[in-house]
């Protein structure tokens, strides 16, 4: 990598007309000036084309695509990257000012590290600071981390990984393109796991961008959304266990978690009608997977119900 190595901000939009222009500003203000900016758009129906043609070329790429969910912007937006390093920037959030700076900084200080995820600040949909307790709590220093060998064991993976993605091209070039699922999105999971199966990297306790909590985050501290989790759970297992072989304990540990939140939540014909759960069924079962994956089913069934009913 050179000295002032090219990086990619990578924000993906989807009827966000509302939140657009601050991402878009944020990366404009970036303290590091050698980066390009690329939006997709995803087939968006507000005023978000309007935003985007606000600004003039070339200070920001764009890219504009039927709707096709957030992998298939991911995908898009990869494919025209020019950057040896990669950030993605949802379009609903925004980065602070030194945070591209700090993250080359980063990388050329480790350049054995393919990954670096930071914290974020959580706000509101004016950018106010929200008390919500932290879901990395444990990270509070930076940490090289290497998990390579706990996810090809299928051993017990507790870390929570923190939301701030940035990659090496190279690293993130074998993970994308990605499977586009149909109805729910894979990405975040599915990319996070697949990087720390193949790079070792950074933990970042140092919170570099702003995450806006609202009606419309999908999943972000919601409570009523756990046949959604579980859904992602099981199409993230298979198609891990489709395109990275090696994770294929690690797989069978999340397929059996989103098993059981179904089962948990009374969801087994939402269940059934999954493609990727009748074809995990046909290409990766086995008898001794099966033995071992219907006590985790049944393990974690009980876990999801006793805690939604407040045991």
């Amino acid at each position: 990598m050179s000295n002032a190595p090219l990086v990619s901000i990578l924000i993906n939009n989807y009827n966000y007309g509302c939140y657009l222009k601050q991402a878009i500003d944020s990366a404009l203000a970036q303290t590091y000036g050698h980066i390009e900016i690329i939006v997709v758009d995803d087939g968006s129906q507000d005023n978000s084309v309007e935003v985007i043609n606000s600004y003039p070329q070339p200070a920001i790429t764009t890219v504009f695509k039927p709707n096709g969910g957030q992998a298939s912007a991911f995908n898009a937006g990869l494919a025209v990257a020019a950057g040896d390093l990669i950030c993605f920037l949802d379009a609903d959030d925004y980065f602070y000012a030194d945070k591209v700076q700090r993250i080359v900084e980063l990388f050329q200080q480790h350049p054995h590290l393919g990954w670096i995820f930071h914290k974020l600040n959580y706000v509101d949909t004016q950018g106010n600071l929200l008390e919500i307790a932290d879901p990395s709590k444990d990270i509070t220093q930076s940490e090289v981390v290497d998990f390579r060998q706990v996810l090809a064991t299928g051993r017990r993976f507790t870390q929570t990984i923190p939301c701030g993605l940035c990659f090496r091209h190279d690293l993130l070039g074998q993970i994308l393109p990605m499977p586009e699922a149909r109805g729910v999105t894979i990405s975040d999971n599915y990319i996070k796991y697949a990087a720390l199966s193949l790079a070792p990297g950074l933990f970042l306790p140092h919170r570099l961008a702003a995450q806006r909590i609202h009606d419309s985050n999908t999943y972000t501290f919601r409570t009523d959304n756990q046949v959604l989790r579980a859904e992602i759970n099981i199409k993230t297992g298979f198609y891990l266990q489709q395109n990275f072989p090696g994770l294929r304990r690690f797989a069978d540990k999340l397929f059996a978690r989103g098993c059981g939140e179904m089962f948990a939540q009374g969801a087994s014909s939402t269940l059934r009608d999954l493609p990727e759960f009748r074809l995990y069924l046909q290409r990766y079962s086995s008898p001794a997977m099966v033995l071992k994956t219907i006590p985790k089913t049944v393990f974690h069934a009980l876990r999801f119900k006793a805690k939604g009913l407040g045991f």
